[in-house]
């Protein structure tokens, strides 16, 4: 092994990222040969940039392609304005939080600038306590800002290539289809490979201070991990207020009231509608999976240093959770090529197939993988840090570990999309009992999310007992980086569904011929089931992440066992079971009553400025899209504030053991609590669009649009909003962020901790 695999390592990771960043552009450069519409620099006027097939008669509108360029440009500048609005209120926050991981940290010892005897390498110096908080700080602000930028640019290519999807409907779905997913594809091989090469680059650069103190060197990198999760949170949480507020009052006033269709030109709140997809669907999911990847592998990463990895400075196998990211971006470049290259649409019904296809592919090729890097990467037998302990562990131990994982993860997948994929009956029964009101569809919509628990949960509990029994906390770390190893090919599958959703939003304010519309349907109808099965993705791998990271803030504050009998840590537990109930409050109330001032504008719009229904006047967008920016930015702050002061107040006056029961118990509730809002949404908007499309017999006779059945449906659809794009994928984001924080100011809870118990 020695120098030579430790410099092939040097290389093989940052080249990884760079082909991953490389065949991100790649697939821009196609999206982009999709013209929308252009100014001739000559002489100003527009000039038609689209060859098509003649397939529609409105092929050579050239009417359309204006309309489509000028709504595309509408929802580009409302989705950048809020982010760039939430970015400026981001930015105050990680200055302040900067500050306050740089004093707790820098008062563990007093703020000295002497070297120390280390925790775990005993006989050995490490660095400074102040060093420790300088870097953890650097790392903090460095997760943060990828995390913006990783939201950011998913959404920059999600507004560009919508009206591009909607153009390409006209030639047929296939065609459409392969715009969305390349557009996806972008994001995720951005996300993936800008989040490793960060990554790596601050590992190599931090090197240069700490040189042969590996454990002050990755004890600071978590900080990574809790910048990316702490921007994750806010922009989940104010993407996800903004685009249900936009959505739940598009709905009501637009299908209930007024039974005009969904994304109608007259809806006032149909523009905000389609920026809401972008800012929370896409930005926040970009956020929230770059927060798992992060912190699952700082979770790695820190046990390692403590282990024989560190101690004995093998910077190969140290490397591994980095490995195993770089082989991900390889096996989901390959997948891609099968969706965009090698199989063709030819009809609706392959749509859904084929992403699912892509998920079975990116595993089994990720899994021969896997086996590639743990032989190469590890030396046959090691030690791992297990509690105080060293467990001696084999390499295929880690093998299995990682894999069990990636396997786990594609059977969230798939159960989530049995839950809520309408070509199956638990959504089918649940479009069923809409027949005899919405009260019915609301009872058997819950009884759906609260069943979809059950075999993810079984699916978590076996990952986690094999990868610990064999790898004790390291093998959960790495079996969380295992599922999120095909986060190229997840993340391209989950943005697809809001980019084709605004590519059907597009093609009905366009006037598009019905035929088109009917396209961009199917392709939405797929893309809500794969966005629930990032969900399912995002979820899992946050369960098994914070255990992760339990597990380390455990060893680092300095607790021999976590014992449920003691009351400090059993009212930590109760306490922490109730956080997931108090945030989920929280985040509803707050959809709630953004939804409350955005219907009552729409309805104002409607009944006093005369022609908007018969299509003769334009609404006025501008003012729902600065209600939904407004109320978001607003409301996004208490949620976020319980989250993030959580640990540190109890962590300060209650101490280290019962912030350990805290954790366990916002992990136990929060993961069930989560499942069951994603998948009852999920459930609910499908059974809607299941009514609406009338393709099956069944389907026809609880039809059509505007019938007593479909007005049921739209009110479930319109309660699992919040749940499903606002509460449930921000919990996920609440079960990790609280453990990181946790390790990061574990130094000084270890220290300080407590400050209630030594007073009584």
């Amino acid at each position: 092994m020695g120098a030579s695999s430790e410099a092939l390592t040097q290389v093989l990771i940052p080249v990884a990222a760079l082909v991953g960043i490389g065949f991100a552009l790649l697939q821009w450069l196609l999206v982009s040969r999709v013209k929308v519409s252009s100014h001739d620099s000559s002489n100003g006027y527009k000039v038609k940039l689209i060859e098509a097939d003649e397939e529609e008669e409105d092929i050579d509108n050239f009417e359309v392609s204006i309309k489509c360029a000028e709504i595309q440009h509408a929802i580009s500048l409302g989705a950048t304005s809020f982010l760039f609005t939430e970015y400026k209120y981001l930015g105050i926050f990680m200055g302040v939080f900067g500050v306050i991981i740089f004093l707790f940290l820098g008062s563990v010892k007093g703020f000295s600038t002497k070297s120390e005897p280390c925790t775990y390498n005993q006989g050995n110096t490490c660095k400074p306590a102040l060093a420790n908080a300088v870097f953890s700080t650097i790392a903090f602000l460095l997760g943060a800002l990828t995390s913006v930028i990783s939201g950011f640019l998913g959404m920059k290519i999600a507004t560009y290539a919508n009206a591009r999807t909607t153009l390409e409907a006209r030639k047929g779905v296939g065609k459409a289809f392969i715009i969305a997913f390349r557009s996806g594809a972008v994001m995720g091989f951005l996300l993936a490979a800008n989040g490793l090469l960060v990554l790596h680059v601050s590992i190599y650069l931090f090197k240069l201070y700490y040189g042969d103190d590996w454990e002050g060197l990755y004890e600071s990198i978590t900080g990574y991990g809790l910048g990316g999760s702490s921007m994750a949170l806010f922009g989940r949480v104010g993407g996800g207020i903004y685009t249900k507020a936009a959505d739940v009052s598009a709905d009501l006033v637009g299908k209930v009231e007024r039974n005009i269709p969904e994304d109608d030109p007259r809806n006032p709140a149909v523009i905000a509608d389609n920026v809401g997809d972008n800012v929370g669907d896409i930005a926040g999911m970009g956020s929230d999976l770059f927060g798992s990847y992060a912190e699952s592998s700082c979770a790695a990463l820190f046990v390692a240093s403590i282990s024989s990895f560190g101690i004995n400075h093998d910077f190969t196998a140290m490397s591994y959770p980095l490995i195993i990211s770089s082989m991900g971006i390889v096996v989901c470049l390959i997948t891609t090529l099968f969706a965009t290259d090698m199989f063709e649409i030819k009809n609706v019904r392959e749509v859904e197939p084929s992403l699912k296809r892509q998920l079975l592919i990116s595993t089994i090729l990720m899994t021969a993988g896997i086996a590639m890097v743990s032989f190469f990467a590890l030396p046959s037998e090691f030690t791992l840090f297990d509690f105080g302990t060293e467990k001696e562990v084999k390499n295929w131990h880690l093998f299995f570990c990682v894999s069990i994982g990636l396997w786990a993860g594609l059977v969230i997948g798939y159960i989530t999309e049995y839950y809520t994929s309408n070509a199956y009956s638990p959504v089918q029964d649940v479009a069923d009992s809409c027949r005899t009101g919405a009260a019915t569809n609301v009872i058997f919509g819950l009884a759906l999310g609260y069943k979809s628990v059950i075999i993810p949960i079984f699916a978590i509990s076996i990952s986690i007992y094999v990868s610990f029994s064999l790898a004790a906390m390291y093998g959960i770390a790495v079996a969380a980086l295992g599922m999120l190893s095909t986060i190229s090919t997840g993340l391209a599958i989950d943005a697809y569904g809001p980019i084709s959703d605004n590519a059907g939003g597009i093609a009905e304010m366009a006037g598009m011929s019905h035929k088109i519309r009917e396209r961009t349907d199917a392709l939405d109808a797929a893309g809500n089931t794969t966005a629930a099965i990032g969900k399912g993705f995002a979820i899992g791998s946050a369960a098994l992440v914070s255990l992760a990271l339990f597990g380390a803030y455990v060893s680092r504050a300095g607790i021999k066992s976590v014992d449920v009998l003691t009351p400090k840590v059993f009212i930590g537990l109760i306490v922490g079971a109730m956080l997931p109930y108090w945030f989920s409050a929280m985040t509803m109330k707050s959809v709630g009553s953004a939804a409350l001032k955005m219907v009552e504008e729409v309805r104002r719009q409607f009944n006093s400025i005369p022609g908007i229904m018969e299509g003769m006047v334009k609404p006025d967008y501008a003012n729902c899209v600065k209600i939904s920016t407004d109320a978001s930015l607003r409301e996004m702050i208490p949620p976020g504030a319980l989250v993030m002061l959580s640990p540190l107040i109890v962590g300060t006056f209650l101490g280290v053991e019962t912030l350990a029961g805290v954790l366990v118990g916002s992990l136990v509730s929060g993961v069930q609590v989560a499942i069951s809002a994603s998948n009852t949404g999920g459930a609910w908007d499908n059974a809607k669009k299941y009514i609406e499309a009338g393709v099956s017999e069944h389907a026809k006779s609880l039809g059509p649009k505007g019938s007593d059945c479909h007005k049921a449906a739209v009110i479930g659809d319109t309660i699992g909003d919040p749940l499903k794009d606002t509460s449930g994928p921000s919990l996920n984001i609440l079960i990790k962020l609280m453990a990181v924080e946790s390790l990061v100011f574990a130094p000084f809870f270890a220290a300080h901790g407590g400050l209630l118990f030594k007073f009584i």
